[in-house]
């Protein structure tokens, strides 16, 4: 036996020690590569079906090998066993085709059991709906009357930079963290509705126990019943773009009463937003908020510097539209072009209004006006 071969045998058997030993590490170790129970009863509900099934397969593949080993071993030629010869057995090919279809139908009863489950969204006391958009999650509560737009975190987009410098380690919840958190009360039946504006995408949280594709131009639904508070994170599971690994979800499980509260809060600050847009705003206030809009939303197409990617997104750097009308400018920016979405639905007037004035003021543009979001508001 060689050296190598022997260490392998020592580490493995120095691994299965500890395990017996640890019963708890044993635990956690299943426990990082088992299925994430989840908190609604959709997720409770397909945990246990997978480890049913998981249980009759594993109960399968040791009778199966067990079997195949025994005979194995009491067969072999050394012990001077003698192979059968015959070509057909009636008995073996109905026990072998029979089995199956009892073990297939133990199976299909509660598999079919979920699936009905997962699909009665009728009754929900509230609906929002969920729009994939390159490369963000726009949230609209349809009882409520709030729509916001959510995004990868201003750290985590820093950090992702190519030479940002920023140790990805030093940055909590490193790409999966937003700046806008969605809120859903505990105890509720949430009905959600998932489409897209462009391309295909997937909500995905897996502690609520399913996913969901989001599709331009149709919609699905599903429900959700949160049973404890807390956060729960996801993301696209789409592949929907060169950002597709940098658009999370986050869902955050709060009580009643604190949903309540922060629905008033919400609906406050659209008030104050569409007050915003009769506002006149200073030049230096645009320019400030415009550079928070425009590293937020527009940076991870037209760049940190407006340079651009050459063949995909054109640079904002010294652009003929940058640095001609502004009304040609707001147009496109409210109705998108090619590649670019509509902003219209997505960011409020003084958002456009700022980043608009921001773009016109930067970098090698030489117009240096103002865009005031009462512009803006006039134009759509």
């Amino acid at each position: 036996m060689s050296v190598d071969k022997l260490k392998q045998i020592v580490l493995g058997v120095t691994t299965v020690s500890l395990f017996l030993m640890s019963g708890t590490a044993l635990a956690d170790y299943m426990n990082v590569l088992n299925l994430t129970e989840g908190v609604t009863p959709t997720s409770k509900m397909v945990y246990d079906l997978h480890m049913l099934i998981l249980y009759i397969v594993t109960v399968i593949g040791i009778l199966v090998f067990s079997v195949m080993c025994w005979s194995i071993y009491h067969h072999r030629k050394s012990k001077g066993a003698v192979a059968e010869q015959f070509h057909h057995s009636t008995a073996a090919e109905i026990t072998w085709t029979v089995i199956p279809i009892l073990i297939l139908v133990l199976m299909a009863i509660p598999a079919t059991k979920a699936l009905v489950f997962m699909e009665q969204t009728g009754d929900a006391e509230m609906t929002i709906k969920v729009t994939g958009i390159q490369w963000k999650w726009k949230y609209d509560y349809l009882d409520e009357g709030i729509s916001f737009v959510s995004t990868l975190s201003q750290d985590s987009n820093d950090a992702r930079q190519v030479g940002s410098g920023i140790d990805p380690n030093t940055i909590e919840n490193y790409l999966l963290d937003v700046d806008n958190r969605v809120v859903l009360p505990i105890k509720t039946k949430i009905r959600i509705l998932t489409t897209a504006a462009d391309v295909i995408h997937d909500w995905w949280v897996p502690a609520l126990g399913w996913k969901r594709d989001a599709i331009p131009g149709f919609i699905n639904d599903n429900w959700t019943y949160i049973e404890e508070p807390g956060i729960y994170r996801g993301n696209c599971a789409e592949l929907c773009g060169r950002d597709h690994g940098f658009m999370p979800i986050v869902v955050e499980a709060v009580s009643k009463d604190e949903y309540a509260v922060w629905v008033e809060e919400q609906k406050s600050m659209q008030l104050a937003a569409a007050a915003g847009a009769d506002k006149e705003w200073t030049k230096e206030e645009l320019l400030a908020k415009g550079a928070e809009v425009y590293t937020t939303n527009c940076a991870v197409c037209h760049m940190a510097e407006g340079q651009g990617m050459e063949g995909l997104f054109p640079a904002l750097d010294s652009s003929a539209i940058v640095n001609g009308p502004a009304s040609e400018m707001i147009m496109q920016v409210l109705n998108g072009k090619n590649m670019m979405p509509a902003w219209k639905d997505l960011l409020n007037d003084t958002d456009i209004g700022a980043v608009v004035t921001f773009a016109r003021n930067s970098w090698g543009n030489t117009v240096k006006d103002v865009v005031q979001p009462s512009d803006v508001k006039a134009m759509r």
